[in-house]
């Protein structure tokens, strides 16, 4: 990406710089998890077996980790050192655990985590075709991340997407297939179907219902990001502003607004703050097939003016 300066109408390229050495990406990353990816640091340059892993992080809102590799080496399978890596996180759990705990001075559980969605990022200034190609899945629990820097001090950093609706584990090849089908048992990546597909009996009319709140949310900024969990549909730019469900009769919303922080004349949000549930925030809203979005749109925007402030 090509990046410049205005000053009076005139353009001046800014310059981008080398990293020296991948310990410097690792560095930066390490400094800015939260802010970067949402993510808890644990530990850097953690030790299991014979590897060493560059970074240990912890996703709080899907409870699961988060292994982040950093390359300059252009020559590196990502699907080999991915499924190795995952491999090995689901054969040492216990010692995850133990390193996040001893970190953190916490105390989770085996049974706190959602090991299904474990993932490992892969950060490098660039990747070739074949590394791109090579993830080019729907369900592939891995993430590349290509950094650049810039001499104004900016740092950029974008995410490879995949469009392919072909599935790793009906791809892959004799040779990686026991590694991709015993990791794939345990891994699952969730996406936009898996949601829309959980229940064949569902109407019509409520997946229609979904996409008109979701492009209503979506138009608030252009920088909501949507990341799917196991339970929730979360839209979110640093911090979470909703998590969606999609139930048979209609479109929950849960809006990470603290109680007695939200706006509700109506008084139609339910405080949920006393109750077990999921997503993030104490209230929740739903949608229903024929009633006008505008009020559930209004409260959820409160979340996300919250968010920008």
């Amino acid at each position: 990406m090509k990046l410049y300066s205005l000053s009076e109408g005139s353009l001046k390229r800014i310059a981008g710089l080398t990293f020296k050495l991948e310990k410097e990406i690792q560095e930066i990353v390490e400094k800015n998890t939260r802010e970067l990816f949402g993510l808890e640091f644990v530990s850097s340059e953690f030790a299991v077996e014979n590897f060493r892993l560059d970074t240990l992080c912890y996703d709080e809102e899907s409870n699961s980790f988060t292994i982040i590799e950093y390359k300059k080496d252009k020559n590196f399978s990502v699907i080999d050192q991915g499924y190795t890596y995952l491999s090995l996180l689901l054969n040492n759990k216990a010692e995850f655990i133990l390193e996040y705990n001893e970190t953190q001075q916490k105390s989770l559980r085996r049974d706190d985590i959602d090991w299904s969605q474990s993932r490992v990022i892969f950060i490098s200034p660039r990747f070739t075709d074949y590394q791109k190609h090579s993830v080019n899945f729907k369900d592939v629990p891995f993430e590349l991340w290509q950094i650049q820097k810039y001499d104004n001090g900016t740092i950029g950093l974008q995410r490879h997407q995949s469009e392919s609706d072909v599935r790793i584990e009906t791809a892959s090849s004799s040779k990686t297939s026991s590694v991709v089908k015993s990791v794939s048992k345990q891994v699952k990546v969730f996406d936009e179907e898996y949601h829309l597909s959980k229940n064949k009996t569902r109407p019509a009319e409520i997946e229609e219902l979904y996409h008109k709140v979701k492009d209503r949310i979506l138009d608030l900024d252009e920088n909501i990001e949507v990341k799917y969990l196991a339970q929730t549909i979360q839209f979110k730019l640093e911090k979470s502003i909703c998590d969606i469900i999609i139930y048979n009769k209609g479109v929950v919303a849960i809006i990470n607004m603290k109680k007695g922080k939200l706006d509700d004349p109506r008084i139609e949000a339910i405080d949920m703050s006393d109750k077990g549930h999921w997503g993030n925030g104490d209230y929740k809203y739903r949608f229903k097939p024929g009633k006008e979005l505008e009020y559930g749109i209004y409260l959820i925007k409160q979340s996300y003016d919250d968010k920008v402030v």
